[in-house]
């Protein structure tokens, strides 16, 4: 394994416009500053150049790099493997910013409490910005759940979990009703609960085909204390396969509801249900470049790479490993500029 100061050397390097090889890529021309251009040279291997919606242009950062972050989930075989401290070091040298947790384990590491993890989280600079949990952990204990998250200094706590398997409109109005309450709940604490979304949500309602059931959740949960993840993947899998919204058309008709985006990349095949195959960001075709610069209020998002078979599907021309996945991803998505200034 690398040292730190090997690692922050190359990505100084990286960032700073020097040519440095990352496996068979190539990267020039970053800038260090905000708004300087972070542009890696196209070719950085076979079959990862920039997806067709990941044009490099020379407008204004569309993800801050301290607005980036990992959906720990990515690499949950690292974090069993190795442990938080490891994982933590390896992500900072790497120039994340900010976790997202999915579990506070690491299970052949050993037994680790809350406190001790914000200790690491704090020795490597990353902050916590929220963190995926089930919805039966916030129904039995959500006192103990939010005190987790105050102690990891979290401003978000939610889930990834559809609101419920009840699929029928009377199911979602439930649901929505008990997610007011988890919402309620974590603003008592000065936290804002969201939940996270695949690609079901944007189903029909069994009972009556012509409702959306994320429709039903989003126009009866109080945008005041129920706030959401938009899945940028799972939500153009949506539209695959459940036509009619664009998904951006969400965020625009409130953006404060949508604090946080999950950046995962997908390659187009006609012969999967979905529509996309899940791969490393940046050679995939989802139009990034185009959805992040049609929000309102850009850079004040926090902006989550997530790649859910990052340790199976390795970037073409490198071997199967997390790690790399999630440092090839933060470069390309540090490297997203608006087309235009």
């Amino acid at each position: 394994m690398e040292s730190r100061v090997d690692v922050n050397r190359r990505n100084f390097l990286r960032l700073a416009g020097g040519t440095v090889a990352v496996g068979a890529a190539t990267l020039a021309g970053a800038g260090l500053a905000t708004g300087a251009a972070a542009a890696p040279a196209h070719g950085p291997g076979p079959g990862h150049g920039p997806g067709p919606g990941h044009g490099h242009g020379k407008g204004r950062v569309l993800v801050p790099p301290g607005h980036i972050g990992i959906q720990l989930y990515s690499i949950r075989d690292k974090v069993a493997s190795l442990g938080f401290r490891t994982v933590f070091e390896r992500l900072s040298e790497m120039g994340y910013a900010e976790v997202e947790f999915a579990g506070y384990t690491q299970d052949q590491v050993g037994p680790i409490t809350p406190e001790e993890i914000r200790d690491l989280l704090d020795d490597n600079g990353l902050r916590a910005v929220g963190s995926h949990r089930g919805i039966g952990d916030f129904a039995a204990n959500m006192e103990r759940e939010l005190d987790i998250a105050e102690i990891l200094g979290m401003e978000h706590v939610g889930t990834a979990q559809a609101p419920t398997d009840d699929r029928t409109v009377a199911g979602y109005l439930a649901a929505a009703e008990q997610f007011n309450g988890f919402g309620e709940a974590a603003a008592a604490r000065g936290l804002k609960f969201y939940q996270h979304n695949h690609d079901g949500e944007f189903s029909f309602a069994t009972d009556d085909p012509e409702v959306r059931l994320y429709d039903v959740f989003y126009d009866n949960t109080d945008p005041r204390a129920v706030y959401l993840e938009m899945d940028v993947f799972w939500a153009y899998v949506g539209q695959h396969r459940y036509p009619g919204f664009e998904p951006a058309d969400y965020i625009r008709r409130n953006p404060h509801r949508y604090p946080l985006l999950h950046l995962k990349d997908g390659e187009v095949n006609p012969e999967s249900e979905q529509g996309y195959d899940m791969v490393e960001f940046g050679i995939g075709d989802l139009p990034y470049t185009e959805f992040l610069s049609s929000l309102p209020g850009g850079g004040r998002r926090h902006g989550i790479w997530e790649q859910d078979n990052a340790a199976q599907a390795p970037g073409p021309g490198h071997p199967a490993d997390s790690f790399g996945n999630a440092e090839r991803s933060y470069v390309e998505v540090r490297s997203l500029r608006a087309e235009r200034c």
